[in-house]
């Protein structure tokens, strides 16, 4: 597992199409209730079950896993909600919780959300899959649009990803390089089982293209990158391709080396995550490392439109808050509470918000309308990715994007889809 912003990917998938089981809930709940002291926001639900409380739980404080405009987007949605007609008619508050990036703050979030009845845990980002999704499946509280940074988020029957973790970005970034010309891609990932599986998807992504792959494992965590750089820019000749995988913060301090060692023909690509906009700015714009450089989203560039409502949001109801809508987790949260609203926009406004009525909702396959941010979202049957370890991986689209005049911007419209990549398909004619 990275520590560093980019989502591990679930288990890698195996073999062909095949049917997908149903996969049971957990047993037994965690015995380790811990104090909610750390995490703000309401304790109880409202008696009356008038109001609706939903949980939105981020790190933040720890360093390069810190994700504090998730939260902050979510408290801003909150009171934009109840501005309006609330969620569905009904008054919403928001409860967030600081995670801390440890087991324990995971499970302290997640027993907090169970406390206090929320009706689904939604947007937010742990590693720590093992150890929240066992609370929330005890308590049956969904868990809408996670960051997608464990396994547990892509095959818990309970969980509702919205975007493709990073396999999808790597088999898409694969697609992505094949359509610039590489006649060879360095993969730099981290030197775990989790970066060993990264290798196979860009490998599925590039295969009968007669491009080849060099597999570099480098740390997860490393202030010198110097021997990977040196080793992915190679010879440097017309062709060769480096992709990051490693992470927002190994990634930044891979682009030191690649930035001193000067290549003048090696393509730089990676995967949003990795990097955004915002190391963009960081890195000298247009005059820095990342000029021309290829990004693979989940979602269109944050210059598209489709995040207008976004920054209206973050701008009319952050109360002041730093909520960067260029930030992959910032985004997912506003996809997230988009499934959230749509979902419960569908119950009869005669009956209560319940985490099973949610989840009825989310079960039943319909397409939920994202307004652009994603293809239309869906956790039916039909939805499932045929695969036993990544069945609630839907959404298997990604988007295109470069830097171009300092800033990131879609290299063409619209979505591509990499399914056949994550199935181990035959590539489409």
């Amino acid at each position: 597992m990275t520590r560093n912003g980019t989502p591990q990917p679930p288990p890698a998938v195996s073999g062909r199409r095949r049917a997908t089981a149903a996969l049971a809930a957990s047993a037994a709940l965690l015995p380790a209730l811990l104090s909610a002291a750390a995490c703000g926001g309401p304790a109880a639900a409202d008696a009356a079950g008038k109001d609706v409380t939903v949980m939105t739980w981020a790190p933040s404080g720890t360093g390069a896993a810190d994700r504090p405009g998730m939260t902050a987007l979510a408290e801003a949605i909150g009171r934009e909600l109840n501005d309006h007609d609330g969620l569905a008619g009904r008054k919403v508050r928001i409860l967030t919780c600081n995670e801390h990036d440890t087991t324990d703050g995971a499970t302290a979030c997640a027993s907090q959300a169970v406390n206090a009845h929320a009706v689904a845990v939604v947007g937010s980002a742990s590693q720590y899959g093992s150890n929240f999704m066992p609370i929330l499946e005890q308590a049956g509280i969904p868990f809408v649009g996670g960051y997608g940074l464990s396994g547990p988020e892509f095959s818990s029957p309970l969980s509702y990803p919205v975007n493709g973790g990073l396999p999808a970005l790597v088999a898409g970034s694969g697609r992505q390089l094949v359509e610039a010309g590489c006649k060879q891609i360095a993969l730099v990932r981290p030197d775990t089982r989790a970066g060993d599986a990264l290798v196979n998807y860009l490998g599925g992504a590039v295969k009968q293209t007669g491009i080849k792959v060099v597999d570099i494992k480098a740390p997860e965590k490393s202030n010198d990158y110097s021997q990977e750089a040196r080793r992915a820019i190679g010879d440097d000749r017309t062709g060769n391709c480096l992709l990051s995988a490693l992470g927002a913060e190994p990634t930044a301090n891979l682009l030191d080396p690649y930035r001193r060692a000067n290549p003048k023909n090696t393509q730089l690509a990676s995967v949003i995550g990795s990097f955004q906009q915002s190391v963009v700015d960081s890195t000298g714009g247009d005059n820095g490392p990342l000029h021309g450089a290829y990004a693979t989203g989940w979602f269109p560039a944050e210059s598209s439109p489709v995040w207008d409502a976004l920054r209206t949001t973050a701008r009319s109801y952050g109360n002041g808050a730093t909520i960067d809508v260029s930030d992959p987790g910032v985004q997912t949260t506003w996809v997230a509470y988009q499934v959230l609203r749509q979902a419960a926009g569908r119950i009869d406004r005669s009956k209560p918000i319940t985490p099973k009525a949610l989840q009825v909702i989310l079960d039943s396959g319909d397409p939920i309308d994202t307004a652009g941010t994603t293809p239309p979202l869906g956790w039916g049957i039909a939805n499932m990715l045929p695969s036993a370890d990544s069945p609630r991986l839907v959404n298997t689209s990604v988007t295109f994007q470069r830097v171009q005049n300092g800033r990131l911007t879609e290299q063409h419209q619209g979505f591509t889809d990499v399914r056949w990549v994550l199935t181990g398909d035959t590539p489409p004619a």
